[in-house]
């Protein structure tokens, strides 16, 4: 069955295009309902990889652009010969906290840079010696990380950069490709709220922070709630993609918290949640959905973070390292030759030894390193731990890691919000790992319920239907979801096992 042939048999009526970029890959997927479910259907995917250029890692974002409007144009191409068909929105998420800038003759200034730039490196401190942690946090209740708007922010204004001098307006990452489609300058409420310079109990921007680091205001003007028409697919775009007079949606643009939109679970943003996500890919992120943000000192102890979900909740979650470790060590076995598939990685996992190596994803070495495999060798020089000589044994590490994480991070989860978690929901890629999701079933002694796996899109998705008035209540959109998407359920096994590898990670 060719691709046609699958839209034509999977799509009639309003037909929604999910532009959705990752770290590593995007994808222009078309949504919309037929019999009572949503259908997704993959148009185009294409990889999405950093370039380091001298000292600096940029975003290819001009690459990204051709394979964003490649792709919309074989949607358009292959949608038009569907009876019954239309295209009614498009709209894209990406990752947070990476942006770019725009100059008064409405034009891209300077490069796009990538979250894991080394000249971020030193600036957290660098802001802390301005403004007390104490006060950017009640100011923004956000986790403390280098990668955050702000502290790229004030890499570019010590590097001197010439975008940062000449710009006019600031636009988060699918802000920026929103204004190549539509021509409008915005900023996503849900993205601006990764920055570390937005309020999350009022929504706006901290004028005490902006003014304290030099930052011109009229960069940030209000955000723009998720599900909002911004404008129409502009004349030079809709003449190379053929998508004419189709409305600009944006969704929740950060890609998590489109995923989280996409939680089957049946509340939405209750007070005393019983379950959490984890939004699984390169990044984890391990949170729960709430009513109103958690600014409290525990809070900023435990170093957790209040960002911004779909209609007016919030997410409190930890950023944590997620599959990055197990991505780059394949990396690194490619560069020698010698690369197995994933699921052979995972094959070779489940055969090593449990828990001769503890390796924790966040550590800061495992960050951006040239090499992972020699720096997992590092680290365990360094922290008392048997070299690997074994593959499996790095496979596992990585995935063991992971699981680790989660139980501790669930555990300040419930003493952050005084409720019991009895399920965990782990939705997006590594939903699909089984092996990651029993250990972090056995890990967490708790419930995982894996699945849907394209959660990011189907949040896209699914808030461009509630922008347009298919749908009302989020309440409604995930009944359609669970109705919609298969999950697997894990229950835990040999939780004692994890206790003991639990306490040495802790010392980590």
């Amino acid at each position: 069955m060719t691709v046609s042939d699958t839209v034509a048999a999977e799509l009639d009526g309003p037909v929604h295009l999910a532009v959705d970029l990752g770290a590593s890959s995007g994808r222009v997927i078309a949504g919309g309902l037929r019999d009572g479910k949503i259908h997704l259907t993959e148009i185009w995917r294409f990889e999405n990889q950093p370039v380091r250029m001298q000292q600096d890692l940029l975003w290819n974002h001009l690459g990204l652009w051709q394979n964003i409007t490649h792709g919309l144009r074989l949607a358009a191409d292959r949608i038009a010969n569907i009876p019954g068909a239309n295209i009614e929105s498009v709209g894209v998420d990406t990752w947070g906290v990476d942006f770019g800038l725009l100059d008064d003759r409405n034009q891209l200034v300077g490069p796009v840079r990538c979250y894991r730039d080394p000249r971020n490196q030193g600036q957290l401190q660098a802001a802390l010696k301005k403004v007390s942690r104490e006060e950017i946090f009640a100011e923004t209740g956000l986790q403390f990380m280098e990668i955050n708007t702000l502290y790229q922010l004030l890499a570019a204004a010590q590097a001197g950069d010439v975008g940062y001098r000449n710009a006019t307006s600031l636009v988060m990452m699918a802000d920026l490709f929103h204004w190549m489609l539509s021509g409008e300058r915005t900023i996503e409420a849900t993205n601006a709220s990764t920055s570390q310079l937005l309020s999350p109990v009022n929504g706006t921007w901290s004028t005490k922070l902006l003014d304290a680091f030099n930052l011109p205001a009229a960069w940030f003007p209000p955000p723009t709630p998720a599900g909002t028409k911004i404008g129409v697919v502009q004349k030079s775009v809709a003449e190379v993609t053929g998508l004419h007079d189709v409305p600009v949606v944006v969704p929740a643009t950060h890609d998590t918290a489109s995923a989280v939109l996409s939680v089957p679970a049946s509340e939405f943003a209750p007070a005393r949640p019983d379950w959490c996500y984890i939004s699984s890919g390169t990044w984890s992120l391990m949170g729960v959905e709430l009513p109103e943000p958690k600014i409290t000192p525990l809070c900023a102890e435990l170093n957790f973070t209040n960002e911004g979900g779909v209609h007016g909740s919030t997410r409190l979650l930890k950023n944590i390292g997620g599959l990055w470790v197990f991505q780059q060590i394949r990396a690194a076995l490619q560069r020698r030759g010698t690369a197995p598939s994933w699921a052979e990685m995972v094959e070779q996992a489940a055969l090593a030894p449990a828990f001769s190596l503890l390796v924790n994803p966040d550590d800061g070495a495992l960050l951006a390193p040239t090499d992972m495999i020699d720096e997992i060798g590092a680290l365990a020089e360094r922290t008392g731990q048997p070299v690997p000589t074994d593959n499996g044994v790095l496979f596992r590490a990585a995935l063991e890691g992971l699981a680790l994480r989660y139980r501790h991070t669930l555990g300040s989860l419930e003493r952050l919000t005084e409720s019991s978690i009895s399920t965990i929901h782990i939705v997006g890629g590594g939903s699909l790992n089984e092996l990651l999701c029993q250990m972090t079933a056995d890990a967490c002694n708790r419930t995982v319920v894996a699945g849907p796996v394209e959660a990011t899109a189907i949040g896209n998705v699914v808030m461009q239907m509630i922008g347009t008035g298919h749908l009302h209540l989020i309440e409604e959109a995930r009944e359609l979801i669970r109705k919609s998407f298969p999950t697997k359920t894990y229950t835990p096994q040999n939780t004692h096992v994890w206790d003991e590898p639990a306490a040495r990670f802790a010392t980590l």
